[in-house]
Parts: structure tokens; sequence; C-alpha cells
């Protein structure tokens, strides 16, 4: 399944204004549906059609957990608004999904008591407790754990490249971000394809739909050069990545490809989900982002060519030209899982919700989550799923609900992370996946976390919605040539002057209160 996009932080004025509602309620218990005993409330987002309650993906869950499951399937596309919505109300179900960052509407609700607090209790629970404490750092709001995190892989940055291309022009995989302007000048200005004309480029990026320091590919660039990854220590105090003189560096040099036509020339309006056509079809060379995207792309590569489909190289992180390595990491989760008080009322009915989602985090329990049911849909060999009884429409209906729907339940059901990953089809898949598991261990290495992820400075709830985009914006019409190096600095000068030198103050004063 392809990788959704990631999306903007901004919420809607009225969603936050709805979110106030909360204060009035989150304490009071308010007088939303009751679950029955022998039932758990859940809202969960759907990549897909919603599984039949009484299907066999949903019983065997239940079976598993000993408890009936009512899940409100949301829409992923619907479900941010859902989400501030279901907040504002006072039918907050027993359990719900929160995707991907603190959002202000969150982050005010759990500080309003719409959540359990659970910084104290996880440990009590060995599926539950945190086994990656960067990962459970970059998850809390201000020390604090208001829900449990979904684990995804905390280090996936990486460099497709065609492979092919580099074979024709005898050039090398880069290790440094000068090689990689090598290769990329030698893609736009060499005939790769041998169509003997000038019609192809480097670097692929399309417009991005997160903000600053949302793992795009400007970011990653940024992070090679040696700026902070969204926020950064510099002369004792945490400051935004953006302020820095490496960002500048970065995107001066990036600049340069722009203007040598080695970047796709509609890059601020391609999109995402379009990012891979100019790759396959033979226009662009270059993408920089998650790992897995290298065997999405041998997979489009076979669908056209079964007999020759080898054409994706695959590099890590890059050093800079001095040759120091800065690697790009991800927060290590997707969102967390967070308990209602509305509805969880006392500490007996918190303990045997957190004893259900620890048998949901088991071993049996991610992979019935993340493969779906063995014996049925997969075999397992080793540490990998093997899919088996594949013409059966029954086996494809619990396939679609394993990858579109229950697969979003877990706090550890991501592939290869506590289930079994899928068999690669083939040998270049297959040596794909090892070669992504050796270059993610060497990035570790020199991975630059983000020491403010877990903290949500109060001006940044307050005015942060109306200020972020600010400077990714002005990076992209930098880029563009829309605006110049000094009216680049000018809109980092808003930034601060819109919100942001509160923001930066808070920060600071938060990261000392909690021992940095």
């Amino acid at each position: 399944m392809n990788r959704p996009p990631l999306r903007s932080r901004a919420i809607a004025a009225t969603a936050l204004a709805l979110s106030t509602a909360l204060f009035a309620t989150a304490c009071s218990g308010g007088n939303g549906e009751e679950a029955s005993a022998d039932e758990l409330t859940m809202m969960v987002p759907l990549f897909g059609t919603a599984p039949d309650p009484s299907g066999e993906m949903q019983q065997a869950v239940e079976k598993l957990v000993g408890k009936k499951l009512k899940i409100t399937w949301v829409p992923n596309a619907e479900y941010p608004d859902k989400t501030n919505v279901t907040l504002a109300s006072d039918k907050i179900p027993q359990v719900m999904v929160i995707q991907g960052e603190k959002t202000a509407s969150f982050v005010k609700a759990a500080e309003a008591g719409a959540f359990w607090d659970l910084t104290d209790k996880l440990d009590a629970y060995p599926n539950l407790k945190p086994s990656e404490p960067q990962t459970a750092k970059n998850s809390m709001v201000n020390g604090k754990v208001y829900g449990i995190y979904r684990v995804r892989p905390l280090l996936r940055s990486a460099v497709m490249i065609r492979k092919d291309w580099l074979t024709k022009l005898n050039l090398k995989a880069p290790e440094t971000v000068d090689e990689l302007r090598t290769v990329a000048k030698a893609f736009t200005e060499q005939d790769p394809d041998g169509n003997g004309k000038k019609d192809t480029y480097g670097l692929i990026i399309p417009k991005w739909p997160g903000n600053y320091s949302s793992a795009s590919p400007y970011d990653v660039i940024e992070t090679w050069f040696g700026a902070p990854n969204g926020w950064g220590e510099r002369d004792g105090k945490l400051v935004p990545g953006f302020d820095t003189p490496e960002f500048l560096a970065a995107n001066k040099w990036l600049k340069t490809w722009v203007d040598e036509g080695l970047i796709n020339p509609d890059f601020a309006t391609l999109d995402t989900g379009d990012w891979a056509n100019p790759f396959v079809q033979g226009k662009g060379g270059i993408i920089i982002d998650v790992n897995v995207r290298a065997i999405q792309m041998l997979d489009l590569f076979k669908e056209k060519n079964p007999k020759d489909f080898d054409k994706v190289e695959m590099v890590g992180n890059l050093k800079r030209s001095d040759g120091k390595k800065f690697s790009y990491p991800f927060t290590g989760y997707a969102g967390v899982i967070a308990i209602s008080k509305q509805q969880i009322r006392t500490e007996e009915q918190l303990t045997e919700v957190l004893k259900l989602l620890d048998k949901l985090a088991s071993k049996e329990g991610q992979v019935l989550l993340t493969n779906g049911i063995e014996g049925r849909n997969f075999k397992a060999e080793g540490k990998f799923a093997v899919p088996i009884n594949e013409s059966d429409p029954k086996i494809q209906q619990i396939k679609n609900d394993v990858d579109k729907a229950f697969i979003q339940l877990g706090t550890k059901a991501s592939v290869g992370m506590g289930a079994y990953t899928p068999k690669p089809n083939d040998e270049p898949s297959r040596l794909h996946y090892e070669l992504r598991e050796r270059l993610v261990a060497e990035d570790l290495k020199t991975a630059v976390h983000n020491p403010a992820l877990g903290i949500v400075a109060p001006t940044s709830i307050e005015k942060g919605q109306t200020i972020e985009t600010i400077v990714s914006d002005a990076r992209v019409k930098f880029l563009s040539g829309a605006i110049n190096e000094d009216q680049l600095k000018a809109e980092i000068k808003r930034w601060y002057d819109s919100g942001g030198t509160q923001i930066v103050a808070e920060t600071n004063d938060l990261y000392a209160k909690l021992g940095g």
C-alpha cells in the first residue's frame, strides 16, 4: 500500500473553536452513547471499504481480545475534521486513534482532561511499554503521555535513483551531496534514456502537503547540510532549524539546481499522487523519500516489463561536502491511541482497556492486525508472510480488511515491526529489502533527532496554525525565484514577529523544565 502523503498541521479556525467546547465537557462524563459491558467503542481511520462487523477479521480480533468491538470507521480524508468535531462533542468513543502530529485540538482536549494521562501506567503492560526511548520522548506532550504511540520505523529516509541511467552513463551511486549533484547534472545533460533529446532532469520533487519539518525532500537535504531537524541547539538555546546558516546554505545550493534545470520544473505544483510517474516514465531520475518507495518503484517497473524491471538503485542519507554525515530520522510513530475519560471513568475500567490493548500489541495480535489470519490468507516462512488461497474472494476480503482497516488498530502493527514482512516476489525486491535494513542501521548512527518534538508551546497552539506556513511557503518562493535571499530572511523575521518569538521562548522554558 502506498504511503499516504503527510498532511499539513494547519487546523481550521472553526475546528479550533469547536475544540474549546471540551473545556466544559471533558471532565463532566458527558451524556454520550454508553457501551455495553461486553463491548468497546472505537474510532479508527479507514483507507478503503469498512469491514463487515460480522466478518472473519473482526471475529478473529474479538476472539483474541475477548470483547465485542463497536468500531466507527472514518475515511482517512475525512478523519482530521471528524476528529475535531468528535473532540468538541460529549460523544468521544472509549478508544480513539489520534493521527499524525499533535494538533491543537488534541492537545487542548488532552490537557483539559478528555483523555487519560498514561505517563506512569504503561510499564505494567509488557506489550504497551515503550521499547524505543527516543520515540517515547517524541510522542509526549510536555512530559505527559496521553496515548499509546503507534510504532513506525524511526529512520526511513533514502534516495532512489534510476539504476539503468547510472549504468548507461558509467556513474556510481552517490555518497555525498556533491556526487548527487554530479549525477543529477548528468541525468539532465547526457541523454540517459538514449532518445537523442535533452528532455530529462535529475531530481523529482512534488508540491509538499506538509509545512516546514514534515519530512519533505527539502527538510532531508537541509539536515544533510547540518541544519537542525525542526529544532536544534545553538549557543545553549533551542532555535528553529530555518534560523541557521545551514538552512540557508542548503536552499541556496538547491536553488542552483532549479536554475540549471536539474529539478522538475513543476516542483511547486506536482501532486504527490503523481510523484512516481516521472521516474517510471523516464523523465526524472532521483527521488528523496521513504525507503519503502524503492520496492514500490520496482513493482511499477515490473508491471511495465516483467523481464526487465531491475531499474532502481537506493542509497541512504548522504554526507556533506566535508565528509560529515547528518541523517534525517522520522518521529518513530504515527499518532497515538488515546483512551477517553468521558467513557472510561474509573481506574478499574482503564485497567481493563489497557489489558485489551496489550493483547492487541502482543506478537499474536500484531500478526493478526498486520498480516491477517495465519493458515487462511497467509503462511509464515521464517520472518516472511507468504500469501495463500489468493483466488478465493473470501480470502481477498480478509486481506483488504487488514490492509485498509485493521492495521490501523495496532500500536505495533507496521510491516516488519512485530509482524511478518511480505515475502519479496523476486530477487531484486529481496535484495532491496536486505539493503534497506543495512542502510537504516548505518544511518541511525548519525540521526539528527528533533529535541523539541515532545514540546508543545502554548503560543504554538494559539497562533501556530496561522504562522506555520510562512517559512515553508517562502522556501518554495525562494527556490522558484519569486523572492530573493533577503526577502526569504524577511519572511523568517515575519514568523518571529507574528508569534515565533514567544514560541521560541516558551519552547526553551519547557525544554529546561523537562530536563532537556
